[in-house]
C-alpha cells in the first residue's frame, strides 16, 4: 500500500508525501499526483522520508521526477541509492 498526501510545506514548498511500498500498481497515481500539483509552476518537492520500498518501475519513475525537475527530499539513504544507481539485480 502507497499513502500520496500533499503538503504545503513552509520550507521546502509543495511537497507530495510518499508513505510505504512505491509499486507498481501505484505508479500512475503518484506520477498523476506530480503532474496535477506541479501545474501552479512552483517546484514540487517529493517527501520520500517514509518510503520503505521501490521496485524497478518505482526507481524508473523516481528517477524520471527527479530528472524532470521534482526535488526529491527526506530520503533514506537506501532510496537515495536506488534513485542514484537504479535496481540492483
Amino acid at each position: 500500500m502507497l499513502r500520496i498526501t500533499f503538503v504545503d510545506d513552509p520550507q521546502a514548498g509543495p511537497t507530495i508525501k510518499l508513505e510505504g511500498k512505491l509499486l507498481g500498481p501505484w505508479i500512475e497515481e503518484v506520477a498523476r499526483a506530480v503532474t496535477i500539483n506541479s501545474a501552479a509552476s512552483r517546484r514540487i518537492c517529493l517527501d520520500l522520508s517514509q518510503v520503505t520500498h521501490a521496485d524497478a518501475a518505482g526507481v524508473a519513475l523516481l528517477r524520471s521526477l527527479v530528472a524532470g525537475g521534482v526535488n526529491a527530499v527526506r530520503c533514506s539513504g537506501y532510496i537515495a541509492r536506488l534513485i542514484e544507481d537504479g535496481p540492483q539485480t
